[in-house]
Order: structure tokens, then sequence, then C-alpha cells
């Protein structure tokens, strides 16, 4: 079995954005091969790095060269895991099982392109899989959750649309399987983070209420760690394009105030 983070294959992938050139990348995760996409800019030059984490599951929230694109060309090296299990990737998704260490060895991939500076940036999903990541690791230099789970129980049962798939995934219920829930939530385990974290989220967002970000924000509070939080009143899961791209910029600087 090959080391986590050994790059097994590259190719070219074609850019949305001039100024970035970008690779598919086949990793070696657990003994998986994982798939994910780097974006980094073509002026040469030594850069911090961005550890995307897509939100969804499948070809769901599936990973957007244009986005990733969007921050390489603010001046960062960035990859983006698909997660086991997806785009012909080895393994099974399990939203938010084994599937979190493809994040956290994704960072090893990422490191071989940096200049040793690690930022995560999760979206949706995304966001559990960065916290398990910050918690596991000890060489994180910031986290951005935006618009991010980080209590599987509450997604349970603020997403009806999405009970079966969990049923399924998790073997029941949280009433019938608390334990295996209990373990996909990096809540209890925050006191192991050590990057200071930013909590972006839409407060009239219904794909991933507000709550999850308050249990978050509420959990560093009470250990005393790190963070900022920017909430919008009138924006849902999805900002508008000009929204969007405002926040985008301010969280770049947020990360780079941070290194």
């Amino acid at each position: 079995m090959l080391q986590n983070g050994t790059i097994e294959s590259k190719r070219v992938y074609p850019s949305p954005t001039p100024s970035v050139k970008m690779m598919e990348i086949i990793y070696w995760s657990d003994g998986l091969r994982v798939k994910g996409l780097l974006a980094e800019p073509k002026e040469e030059g030594t850069y911090s790095g961005i550890l995307y984490l897509r939100g969804g599951i499948q070809s769901i929230g599936m990973v957007r060269p244009a986005r990733i694109g969007q921050f390489a060309a603010q001046g960062f090296v960035v990859f983006a895991p698909y997660y086991r299990g997806n785009r012909g990737g080895e393994g099974k998704d399990e939203f938010v099982g084994a599937d979190r260490y493809d994040a956290v060895n994704g960072v090893d991939v990422l490191k071989q392109f940096t200049n040793g500076q690690t930022h995560l940036l999760s979206f949706s999903r995304g966001g559990i899989m960065a916290l398990w990541t910050a918690v596991l690791r000890d060489d994180i230099t910031s986290l951005v959750n935006w618009a991010g789970v980080s209590d599987t129980v509450l997604t349970y049962k603020e997403r009806p649309d999405m009970r079966r798939m969990m049923k399924r995934l998790y073997g029941g219920t949280p009433n019938t399987a608390l334990t295996v829930y209990e373990e996909r939530n990096p809540l209890m385990r925050v006191t192991e983070m050590t990057a200071p974290v930013l909590i972006i989220h839409g407060m009239k967002d219904e794909h991933v209420f507000p709550q999850q970000a308050f249990l978050l924000e509420e959990a560093l509070k009470q250990n005393g760690q790190p963070h900022d939080t920017w909430y919008f009143p009138k924006y849902t899961h999805f900002f508008p394009p000009l929204a969007n791209l405002k926040v985008s910029k301010a969280l770049t600087q947020w990360m780079t105030s941070n290194e």
C-alpha cells in the first residue's frame, strides 16, 4: 500500500480561468485511489495552499473548475478532493465516514505544490470534512466554514429529503444508530483544533440551517478558540453572484492575515 497523499498520476485538465492551470490528480488515501482537481497560478512563484472541500454527495455539489480557479487566480494553489467513490475514484462516499480521510490526506497532496501554509475552505457538507481535517491534523493555518454542516444529527432533523440516504449510509436514524451519527460529529473534539475559524452563513439558508453555524460558534466560544463570524441576514445557501465574489475576496484576505 502506498503512503497516504502519494500522487499516482496527473493529467492536464482544461482550465476555464486564463491565468490558472489545472490538473486532475489521482492520489492514495487509505489504500484507495481517490481523485481531485488542482488549480495553480500560471505565473511562477511560491504560493500558500487552499484545500477546497466540496459540498453534496456524488454528482450533487461536485467540484466546479471555475470556482477553484477563482481562488487560484487570487494567488493560491487550490486542491479540491472529489472524495472516494466519485468520478471513478475507488471506494464509497460515506458522507463523513472514512471518506473524511480523503480530506485529511488531501493536505499532503496540496503541500507538494505550496509553501507549506494550508488553509481549508469548505462549503456545505465540506464544512464537517474541514472540521475533521483540522481536528486530525496540527498543520492547518486557517479554516473557513461557509454554509457548513457541523452536526449530522441536526442535518437528519433539518433535511427530510436526505433521510433516506443517511439511513442507508449510517444504518438507521439518530434514534436507532446514534453512535454512528455521533462518531461523525467533530464538535466534541474541536478543542483539538489549533487553526482560527471563520464562519460564513446566510440566515435564510434552508439547505444547511443557521443553527449549524451557531452550534460551531458556541463550541469555539466555550473553548476560547479564535474565530470570526460573518452572518448575512438576506442570503440563502447560495449567495448572489456579486456578493459571492465580494465575500470570496474578503475571505482570502482573512486567510492571509492568519499566516
